[in-house]
């Protein structure tokens, strides 16, 4: 293409906003088109984790692919600085039954990983209001996050002073553009008939405000607790196949118990509950590529792992708009691997 590229991005969340800034600083003419309000876009239904160990120790699915959640992390301080973000690099760590806790340390090792086994001194001083009921805690320094919402409104500032044109509407097709990103949920096969593989995962996740809340991650038996700024963010339920972003009450009391155990000063605190649905693919990875339809290119379907892969997603989408090197990781992204 000659002239500046004209590109429409359907779906606002992290995958779509770290596309529209990578093509708007490539020098495209970026839409981004989301019917929804910002603030109930799923990627804002989240903890923002940047964590690929954990989620390799803990999730079956996402084990195989540890390399790709690495790379993707190294790409956010770069990320981070283009757009304001906030990246916290304080770590994680994980508490519970000493059986519990083994399991988890063959995890790390089986990655090639050593967490650092600290006492409970360490643990409370490391992430405040913890409870003293865990003798001992595993710690790693490779596990980062994002505040989900600032993340989301630095990332719409920067792509709007980038020149990003923001609709709230829905895209139905390429319409006059040179390109479509196709960056939404499951269910949208008018845009790619590729989107016809995802399935949605259900999740819920609790907020409450807590003045003492700071501190590192902490991965627990059946729920995990992240804190900052007075704020902590407790998840995650999964219901696979659930495409409702009704909050149940019954999947919210389970996570509240799991969070006053972890932190006791949470057992009274009132919560605010939400829910949000994911998209996710048969192996775990996104699609990320050009599509079987012309000029359609595809960012979705990252599962739980949204905010993780979102600098390497766009990565990928910028090369394949502006016919760069879309890296290593591309031809495992490739939208058609399931045809």
């Amino acid at each position: 293409m000659s002239r500046q590229p004209k590109v429409t991005i359907a779906g606002a969340g992290a995958l779509g906003l770290t596309c529209a800034l990578a093509l708007a600083d490539a020098g495209c003419a970026v839409t981004v088109c989301d019917p929804a309000e910002p603030a109930a876009n799923a990627s804002g239904v989240a903890a923002g984790m940047i964590a690929p160990v954990f989620e390799a120790v803990l999730d079956a699915a996402a084990r195989p692919h540890f390399q790709v959640l690495l790379a993707a992390r190294d790409l956010w301080p770069a990320l981070a600085e283009r757009s304001g973000v906030m990246l916290r690099r304080d770590g994680a760590m994980a508490v519970g039954e000493a059986s519990w806790l083994e399991n988890i340390a063959v995890g790390f090792l089986a990655l090639g990983l050593h967490p650092a086994a600290i006492p409970a001194n360490t643990a409370q001083a490391l992430a405040p209001g913890l409870s003293d009921a865990w003798p001992a805690a595993l710690l790693t320094r490779e596990d980062w996050r994002v505040e989900a919402v600032q993340a989301l409104t630095a990332l719409r500032r920067a792509a709007e002073a980038a020149g990003v044109v923001f609709r709230q509407v829905e895209v139905t097709g390429r319409g006059d553009a040179d390109v479509l990103v196709a960056a939404t949920g499951a269910g949208r096969t008018q845009l790619a008939p590729e989107l016809s593989v995802l399935s949605p995962i259900k999740g819920h996740i609790l907020r409450a405000e807590a003045p003492w809340a700071d501190g590192v991650t902490v991965r627990g038996q059946g729920a995990y607790a992240a804190a900052g700024g007075g704020l902590m963010t407790v998840g995650a339920t999964m219901e696979a196949g659930v495409a409702d972003a009704a909050v149940d009450p019954a999947k919210v009391e389970p996570l509240r118990t799991a969070a006053a155990r972890l932190f006791p000063g949470l057992a009274e605190a009132p919560f605010e509950a939400f829910a949000g649905v994911r998209a996710a693919t048969p192996d775990g990875l996104p699609l990320v590529g050009f599509g079987a339809e012309p000029g359609v290119i595809l960012a979705a379907g990252a599962r739980r792992n949204g905010w993780l892969l979102a600098p390497l997603v766009a990565q990928v989408v910028r090369a394949c708009v502006t016919g760069g090197d879309p890296g290593p990781y591309a031809a495992g992204f490739d939208p058609r691997r399931f045809s």
